[in-house]
């Protein structure tokens, strides 16, 4: 920066291209000698009144008994300034940083230094519950887009100076905030390095939403339709996986933040689990599991035995899915793809169009394609419920539903080509896919594969707190990671 008020605010307007909302309150303080100040804001990200109150009133209204510039500028940050967040920089690129997020800036003409003054007062949405991961029982609050109320929703769960919130700004345009959240005395000192270096060397222009860094946070070399990045939008859960070691990213502007290292049992647990007792949360769980391999494999199970093994049904049933099948003009096979791809195409409209329009496509979709297809013969009854109960069922464990969509299709196509056995031999690739994945250094499969007797407290069944309070199990203690290894050597 220059020591001139002029050449300062010249080289700010050329940066920002004399842009609307960037405004400049130039004033003169009283001193011995006049010496010129000015506030530099961004219309829309700061509260005027708090401008107005905290740094323009106490700035006129002071008499500064010094007529240099450097000692007026820190006259102004000990004596004058009645903010509670005040920081000092220096260069431009801090200077851009501050104000567009929400920072008033000051500067004072004959030093080489500013100010950024904490008067945020732009709008946002006030915190409420999740849609995405709604719960019966426990907190109702639900992360919102700004970073500093994030951060506040995390401490008031977790009062400890064990927990550290470490800045990392990303996105060479949009220079977007993000918060490495971890307990020091819990977490992999490996895992936080990868983290740090993979966002470091993160070569994007732009980061608006979670989806834009994961691909950097995966493993290289452990590719798959299986995500090794959690993402959660409820702060209750983001604290219960700090105190196992875990990392958690909050990004500015977004309510989802990233958990890792992020597995695969994971997907089947949720809040409700520890609030239930063991036996109810046992029941839930274990039904979790069994909604899952009926999402992925009942269609395509149904189309190699409809296809190639008939004589797997038993005998009335399969005497009632001959007569359906055999009054429609397609192929089973093409059959179930048409109608799970029908059914793609409802749940995609029903996301996007207004929510007015919802039950119209609700209602056209029960009538027109459900029961006008199946009395006109274009499709069975039985595959059309087959599909209708896998659609359900993929629902239950609905963070994985992209994963399970792909598997879906896949495994039907393979059925109906290679009948059981294709389906059998692509569920070992993909079994072998997953086992060999990993989230930083730890396998994706823990606690199944390396199987961990420990965790299983906490994977098909979930054990009583007594058993489960007597020692927490931190994830880089799982066995065959990266740090289980470094500390047995």
């Amino acid at each position: 920066m220059y020591n001139s008020l002029t050449k300062n605010l010249d080289t700010l307007k050329k940066m920002f291209a004399s842009s609307a909302d960037f405004t400049v309150r130039e004033m003169t303080l009283s001193a011995q000698s006049s010496v010129k100040a000015a506030i530099i804001t961004i219309e829309g990200m700061c509260s005027k009144e708090v401008i107005a109150l905290s740094v323009i009133n106490p700035l006129l209204a002071y008499s500064f008994s010094e007529a240099s510039s450097n000692i007026i500028f820190d006259e102004i940050k000990t004596s004058v300034l009645t903010s509670s967040e005040i920081v000092e920089f220096n260069t431009f690129d801090e200077a851009v940083m501050f104000s567009t997020s929400g920072f008033a800036l000051l500067a004072v003409d004959g030093t080489d230094r500013m100010l950024a003054i904490g008067v945020q007062g732009f709008s946002f949405r006030g915190v409420s519950e999740p849609e995405s991961e709604v719960v019966q029982r426990g907190s109702r609050e639900g992360f919102t887009e700004p970073l500093r109320i994030n951060m506040t929703l995390i401490r008031r769960r977790i009062k400890s100076p064990d927990l550290v919130f470490e800045t990392i700004t990303v996105g060479s345009e949009s220079q977007t905030q993000l918060m490495l959240c971890y307990l020091q005395k819990s977490v992999s000192p490996e895992i936080l390095k990868k983290i740090r270096n993979r966002l470091k060397n993160c070569n994007l222009e732009t980061v608006l939403a979670s989806g834009y860094l994961t691909e950097y946070l995966e493993d290289k070399g452990s590719k798959s339709i299986f995500s090794g990045v959690g993402i959660s939008e409820r702060p209750d859960t983001v604290c219960g996986k700090l105190t196992e070691g875990r990392v958690a990213i909050l990004i500015d502007g977004t309510p989802a933040v990233i958990i890792l290292p992020h597995l695969f049992v994971e997907e089947f647990q949720s809040v409700d689990d520890y609030s239930n007792r063991p036996y109810y949360a046992t029941f839930i769980r274990i039904l979790k599991y069994l909604s899952f391999f009926i999402a992925v494999y009942l269609p395509a199970l149904y189309t190699a035995f409809a296809q190639f093994h008939p004589e797997y049904f038993p005998t009335g049933l399969l005497i009632k899915t001959s007569e359906s099948l055999s009054q429609t003009p397609l192929p089973v096979t093409l059959e179930v793809v048409i109608i799970t791809f029908v059914y793609e195409i409802m749940r995609e409209a029903g996301l996007r169009i207004p929510k007015p329009l919802g039950h119209a496509v609700s209602i056209v979709g029960a009538l027109v394609i459900g029961e006008s297809a199946v009395s006109a013969g274009f499709i069975s009854s039985s595959t059309l419920m087959v599909v209708a109960t896998a659609a359900i069922c993929s629902y239950v464990t609905s963070p994985l539903y992209p994963p399970i969509t792909v598997l879906r299709f896949s495994f039907v196509i393979i059925g109906g080509i290679f009948g059981l056995w294709g389906i059998v031999l692509a569920s070992c690739v993909v079994m072998i896919n997953m086992c060999a994945k990993t989230s930083l250094g730890v396998p994706y499969m823990s606690s199944l594969a390396p199987f961990s007797l420990k965790s299983m407290r906490d994977v098909f069944i979930r054990a009583d707190w007594k058993s489960l309070s007597k020692r927490t199990i931190k994830v880089q203690k799982f066995p065959e990671t990266e740090d289980s290894y470094a500390d047995k050597n």
